[in-house]
């Protein structure tokens, strides 16, 4: 007699799917888990770049970025280098929004110096007598 799926009742197949499941996750490797902390600083990274700290915090940013790949690096790494990652990227985060809020900074003392010389060139013109 040739045995069908009709013949297993309903805990033998629930067993089935369990060991079924359980030989899929023992063969799938092991990714590193996401660590909030790292997406955070990977944003105030890309945050900073855009707010040209290149150009107005170059160290603060390059360090921002070195600290990102450590914290990257750490969180693929084993368990005590997963549990250095949030401590990292918190530093990158850390150094990435201080080169931001200097670029930030800067663009405005920028502006502020563009309009001081607006404000001067306007005040010789009226004290001269011309038009504006």
């Amino acid at each position: 007699m040739r045995l069908s799926f009709s013949h297993f009742n309903s805990m033998e197949y629930a067993l089935a799917a369990l060991l079924a499941c359980l030989a899929v996750l023992a063969v799938t490797p092991v990714r590193a888990q996401t660590v909030p902390e790292l997406q955070q600083a990977e944003q105030a990274v890309e945050r900073a770049g855009q707010a040209d700290a290149d150009q107005y915090a170059p160290e603060l940013l390059a360090s921002a970025r070195q600290a990102l790949s450590q914290a990257q690096a750490a969180a693929a790494g084993n368990r005590s280098q997963r549990r250095a990652a949030p401590m990292i990227a918190a530093r990158a985060a850390a150094d990435a929004d201080l080169a931001h809020a200097r670029s930030e900074a800067a663009t405005v003392e920028a502006r502020l110096a563009q309009r001081r010389g607006e404000i001067a060139e306007l005040q010789r013109k009226l004290d001269s007598g011309a038009t504006p």
